[in-house]
């Protein structure tokens, strides 16, 4: 799978924009702040709906424009598509795959694998915890169709019981109507549990590996899926913390309190390790989802790498270079010198300055 071409129209800071890629290796460089993450992120948010910085529909439209346009031609097991989605400032995006409407944008998850990586990703193991789901939603969300829609109900449920437990301070006559929300949320979030205790199972089967080559076989790392409720106890956990959750009007044991472990040679880095550490087990956490995500899918997905290079140090650079090899790839810098000295087939470049490619080799 590779991404052919790129047309914007309003987007961030581009009037009008068509890029064509190669299927192999292609860099966008120019000085900070001229456009080129803003690529990257139409990239991405024309696979997964959102951006990958969190933004709003309405900040990413053009200044001025009440509309935004992304389109992009891609080839898939040898037969083209094209997806488009409208981001419009007063009503919800529109999004088609070969010209027939999505009844909604999600259904486009997972069509279009795409993995990100940003040096925010290389915090992800020091951030808090719902860094580490959502990266667990959305890499889930590309993954298994049904995860977003067991997600989607809970976190629905959960607004809904939080609301409940709001009213109970007033109108406790309202008490046996709880009951019906906990069967409610422990359905949906049991699955939601389930989803991601596989997901996490089958990523250790892959990032040992990788980890071991990362660090010259001295490290071993394990994740660690940290529930706060296991499915099979989640219906009797609310029952006993129902009074907490009445005193505080808010649900206090469910996945939207779970985390993810790192555990390397059995310590936290989390905690306790460098941050030497910990970016080597966020790289071995990237290049684990690409190769879950061929296994899974039989896809390749589509990496993008945001100006992530100069944050690493030269041998992990190189080891991400040369895993990248058969896979599309787009990325960002600022220079070109990083590229020359590791000897990188380069298959395109785009010079890219105030909104504009200006130069294409």
């Amino acid at each position: 799978m590779y991404i052919q071409s790129l047309e914007l129209k309003n987007y961030r800071n581009y009037d009008r924009l068509i890029i064509e890629f190669s299927s192999g290796t292609n860099i966008l460089y120019g000085d900070n702040a001229q456009g080129k993450t803003n690529i990257l992120e139409a990239v991405y948010l024309g696979a997964t709906t959102k951006s990958h910085r969190g933004s709003k529909d309405k900040e990413i439209i053009r200044f001025g424009e009440n509309e935004s346009h992304i389109r992009i031609h891609l080839m898939k097991q040898d037969i083209g598509h094209q997806i488009d989605m409208h981001l419009k400032k007063s009503r919800t995006k529109g999004a088609a795959i070969d010209r027939i409407p999505n009844k909604r944008s999600s259904d486009l998850l997972g069509f279009v694998p795409v993995i990100f990586f940003s040096p925010e990703d290389l915090s992800i193991i020091k951030n808090g915890p719902s860094e580490r789901r959502k990266f667990l939603d959305i890499e889930l969300s590309q993954l298994e169709k049904m995860y977003l829609h067991q997600l989607s109900s809970y976190n629905r449920v959960m607004a809904q019981r939080n609301n409940l437990l709001k009213q109970l301070a007033y109108q406790r006559e309202l008490l046996d109507t709880l009951d019906s929300w906990d069967l409610q949320l422990v359905k949906y979030g049991s699955e939601v549990i389930r989803y991601r205790q596989k997901f996490i199972e089958d990523l250790n089967e892959i990032i040992r590996e990788i980890h071991k080559n990362l660090t010259g076989k001295k490290e071993k790392i394990v994740l660690k899926y940290d529930y706060s409720v296991n499915y099979d106890e989640f219906l009797t956990v609310l029952q006993r913390k129902r009074e907490i959750d009445l005193k505080y009007a808010s649900t206090g044991a469910g996945p939207h309190r779970d985390d993810i472990e790192f555990l390397v040679n059995g310590i936290d880095i989390r905690k306790f390790g460098s941050q030497g550490q910990q970016r080597t087990a966020a790289l071995s956490l990237k290049l684990a989802q690409i190769e879950l995500v061929k296994r899974q899918t039989g896809e390749t997905p589509i990496l993008l790498l945001d100006d992530v290079l100069s944050e690493l140090d030269s041998s992990r650079k190189n080891y991400l270079l040369d895993s990248i090899k058969d896979i599309q790839t787009l990325i960002t810098c600022t220079g070109l010198e990083e590229f020359i000295n590791s000897h990188l087939q380069i298959d395109k470049m785009f010079q890219v300055k105030s909104g504009k490619i200006v130069r294409e080799n």
